[in-house]
């Protein structure tokens, strides 16, 4: 017993649980934000994984062409939006089963990206650390929050613009009726299936953005294995925080929590089971869903299809 508190008095007193914690976080979190604006429309978006591997992708092909790290994280955008207009032209206008349409998606992509990566071999490097004056000198968080690669930084202005853009719009008003009842906003004049594309769109964008994230601020190249089932961890936050911003984060902080421990325990040469500690995030994630899920109310008209006319 003793020795078990040993080691996690080490890990939490660590500089680098909380680093490698933050990264997590911050992966998770892109995609988190724009999943939480598509499930409060009312559609349950699982090509998230898809979406992260395809703007890892381009974004990493990007910089092999260009060597710009602007250009490339806008390809990064783009390739998660390719993504979700496959989604949601399928799902929100052709009619297709978005379960199905989503899965398929993650497959073909998974097999895609890693035969173009053969061929193409993009070489990428990481973006440039940014130290904040005083704030990455406070003790163990500081690096973690304040001292960390640009690309993460962008997370503090996509958070709040996500919060206002659902909470403070118009078109946020209009996302969240069609996720609470798409008939009543039909009567009132609201496209329902073009607002749940739109918000689809929204989570390609912010979850391409998570996958150059992944390259240019935490890892440095492109592989086809390294989203790894965490596009589905982003998803369980977004049920984790009851459909809230606040909550939402707060499960991707969780979520890396048990990612970060994973790591930490390896660096500091403790001797765990290594098929457990890899188990151990997704472990965490059904633990929480399974404490958490039946806590909070779905939007009403989650996962279900919208057709003008029926109930």
């Amino acid at each position: 017993m003793g020795g078990l508190l040993e080691a996690i008095v080490d890990i939490l007193s660590s500089e680098s649980t909380y680093i490698n914690g933050a990264l997590f976080a911050a992966f998770l979190a892109f995609a988190a934000s724009g999943e939480l604006v598509a499930e409060r429309a009312g559609t349950l978006n699982i090509s998230v994984e898809a979406m992260l591997l395809t703007g890892a992708f381009t974004a990493a092909v990007g910089y092999h062409v260009t060597e710009s790290f602007p250009l490339a994280l806008l390809l990064g955008v783009v390739g998660g939006m390719i993504i979700a207009g496959v989604q949601a032209e399928m799902s929100h206008r052709l009619s297709a089963d978005q379960f199905v349409v989503g899965l398929t998606l993650n497959i073909l992509v998974l097999g895609l990206t890693g035969f173009l990566d053969n061929e193409i071999e993009p070489e990428t490097k990481l973006a440039g650390r940014w130290d904040i004056p005083l704030l990455s000198d406070i003790p163990l968080v500081g690096q973690a929050l304040f001292g960390q690669r640009w690309p993460f930084y962008l997370l503090y202005v996509l958070v709040p613009f996500t919060w206002w853009l659902l909470f403070r719009t118009r078109w946020g008003l209009e996302i969240r009726s069609v996720g609470e009842n798409p008939q009543s906003a039909d009567v009132s004049g609201i496209d329902v299936n073009k607002r749940r594309r739109q918000s689809i769109y929204y989570a390609g964008a912010t979850s391409g953005l998570g996958g150059a994230f992944l390259i240019f601020g935490q890892i440095g190249l492109f592989e086809d294995s390294i989203v790894g089932g965490r596009g589905f961890i982003a998803i369980a936050a977004v049920i984790f925080g009851g459909w809230t911003l606040r909550g939402t984060i707060a499960g991707c902080i969780i979520f890396a929590g048990a990612l970060s421990f994973r790591l930490s325990v390896q660096g500091l040469g403790y001797e765990v089971n290594s098929e457990l500690l890899q188990s151990l995030p997704f472990l965490v994630t059904l633990i929480g869903m399974a404490i958490f899920a039946h806590r909070v109310r779905a939007p009403r008209a989650l996962a279900q299809p919208f057709v003008r006319g029926l109930k």
